[in-house]
């Protein structure tokens, strides 16, 4: 786990960003010494997970046809 102040997230947000990325660890944001925030590492294969939920949806319209009230406007 890392801590750091506000002012030093904002300046390193890019290495910190690559440091929880890498090795997985979480950040802790401190404001006065009392910790605000808490920066941490996302599942892996999170972000392809939703993909295979996705692929089992059917739509059985069409959303971009007209509504009747768009088609009375014509």
């Amino acid at each position: 786990m890392i801590t750091v102040s506000i002012h030093e997230a904002k300046t390193r947000l890019s290495a910190l960003i690559r440091t929880i990325e890498t090795k997985g660890e979480k950040v802790i944001i401190m404001r006065h010494g009392v910790a605000v925030a808490e920066i941490v590492p996302l599942p892996r294969g999170s972000r392809t997970a939703i993909h295979k939920e996705l692929k089992n949806i059917r739509i059985l319209y069409d959303p971009t046809e007209p509504t009747q009230e768009e088609w009375e406007n014509v």
